[in-house]
């Protein structure tokens, strides 16, 4: 099993930057692939980023260029760097790892933190 706390996330205006980060816990050396979901009220959720162990990212176009993601193997930490934020980042910030499969934007991830309310005004 693995366990996953998300923490930094506020409230922040346009235009602003906020870190984020996910302790890892647990059986974590057989996790893949790690990454960043959201969900805003009335909306589905949708991935951000992702991390394969080996260092690819991914990342949603609409984060591009703005949003950083990078895993800390040693503190077992996962980070989400995001700058230039906008009102439509608002939403719930959720860390996921899996243990196999493809590092894809997809949902189909087997644990899940609790989550971290991000919000730009």
């Amino acid at each position: 099993d693995v366990q996953l706390v998300e923490s930094g996330g506020g409230s922040v205006q346009a235009g602003g930057s906020l870190t984020l980060s996910c302790a890892a816990s647990g059986y974590i050396a057989s996790i893949n692939c790690m990454g960043w979901f959201r969900q805003a009220p009335g909306q589905e959720r949708e991935g951000v980023t992702t991390i394969f162990r080996d260092g690819d990212t991914y990342y949603a176009d609409s984060v591009k260029g703005r949003f950083t993601i990078s895993r800390d193997n040693a503190k077992n930490v996962l980070v989400l760097e995001m700058s230039s934020l906008e009102p439509v980042d608002t939403a719930m910030y959720y860390c996921a790892a899996k243990f196999s499969g493809a590092c894809a934007l997809t949902g189909d991830y087997n644990f899940w933190g609790q989550g971290t309310q991000v919000t730009v005004s």
